[in-house]
């Protein structure tokens, strides 16, 4: 019998409240564990911070493109930073609520409004160029390649658009669960293919030219017997890492992959609704119960744990300079010692929480963007080195 809109809302809703840790009825629900104390052996140094806008209920993340920061607030805003100074270059209304961005290759920016519009601006100027209607809601921040730019409906389907002029070029569909996880779950975009994480634990590749799929690979399968079990959604955005693509899922498996043929490297049982990072010879991942890990990228097995630090809704954590970092419900920034695992600095973003992963500006800088709208760029200084 098909799962009715009726009924998917309520295994959503039941989702939700699984992944929060609490309860629709009874006793209050536990507190957060608070930060631990440590002995600081580096700093996180705030270097500049840009307001543009809160984000409501959803989830906007920078894009940073040859030394540049497009970010987006929820009222519609669309600024470019510069990188080095945090000067705002330009500022745009485009006139509506905003759901879902930034993406960006450098020419063109590319933002969702609530109604389901995609909004393509020139990267340079922040005029608009074009507008075109997706016919759903979005939540993950669009794919920009010089050919497309692509988007991805929270029902799953992807949409591709001509960056010139917004025409539409074609739409890939697959058959869904009943039941997935509301989230902003990403892709990687390059001039060749959308590499794209799907409910029940696929991983696809799409020809950005044509939208065929190229490979499918299945991180993980759903099992259980309730459709809550059997939840196992691709979480994060993949990370390609050479002829490799690594990817976990919640209630499943993290692994890496061959990109060529799809041929399984490694996979281990894991659970995340963040996601993962790779650097070198380990794989960073964000664990369903709030820890860290930090994995071999050779055969997944474990190297450090750093936590639980139970219900902070840990971000997805980025490999930056010598260190890890992360962000929380309460907008604090963590870095950890990328060999072991200890904690080495914290800071805190202004604005509240941090719910979407920070973002690389160079070696050992990287910027964050918080729930009230703040855009904030740190330095990792004095972290050692592991690779």
């Amino acid at each position: 019998m098909p799962v009715t809109t009726f009924a998917r809302t309520m295994l959503a809703a039941a989702a939700a409240v699984a992944l929060a840790g609490c309860s629709l009825f009874g006793s209050k629900p536990p507190e957060p564990d608070p930060v631990p104390s440590f002995e600081p052996r580096a700093e996180l140094r705030s270097l500049w911070q840009v307001g543009v806008g809160s984000s409501a209920t959803y989830r906007f993340q920078p894009a940073v493109v040859a030394g540049a920061v497009y970010a987006a607030g929820g009222d519609g805003s669309v600024v470019r930073i510069d990188a080095s100074g945090g000067r705002t270059q330009w500022r745009r209304d485009v006139g509506d609520a905003l759901s879902a961005g930034v993406g960006s290759d450098g020419r063109t920016v590319a933002v969702v409004t609530v109604a389901g519009e995609v909004v393509a601006l020139d990267a340079s100027s922040g005029e608009e160029r074009w507008r075109a209607p997706v016919g759903a809601e979005v939540l993950a921040a669009p794919g920009v390649s010089e050919q497309v730019v692509v988007v991805r409906t929270s029902g799953n389907r992807v949409l591709a658009f001509e960056s010139a002029d917004g025409a539409r070029r074609w739409t890939y569909e697959r058959e869904m669960p009943a039941l997935t996880l509301r989230n902003a779950v990403g892709m990687t975009v390059d001039e060749r293919a959308a590499i794209v994480g799907y409910p029940g634990g696929k991983l696809v590749s799409i020809n950005l030219a044509n939208g065929g799929p190229l490979w499918e690979i299945t991180v993980s399968t759903p099992r259980g017997v309730t459709e809550l079990e059997r939840v196992t959604d691709v979480a994060g955005v993949p990370v390609v890492s050479g002829s490799e693509v690594c990817a976990v899922t919640y209630q499943g498996r993290a692994g890496c992959f061959d990109i060529v043929n799809g041929r399984v490297i490694w996979t281990v049982e894991f659970s995340s609704a963040s996601g993962l990072d790779r650097s070198g010879p380990l794989v960073f991942v964000s664990s369903a119960r709030d820890a860290i890990h930090a994995l071999d990228a050779r055969d997944g097995s474990n190297v450090w744990t750093q936590g639980p630090l139970s219900l902070r809704r840990l971000s997805r954590p980025l490999a930056v300079g010598g260190g890890v970092v992360f962000g929380d419900f309460e907008g604090y920034v963590h870095a950890l010692d990328r060999a072991n695992g200890g904690i080495i600095a914290r800071n805190r973003a202004s604005g509240g929480a941090i719910q979407a992963a920070p973002v690389a500006l160079g070696d050992a800088r990287f910027v964050v963007q918080t729930v009230g709208g703040g855009v904030e760029a740190f330095e990792l200084v004095g972290a050692g080195r592991s690779e």
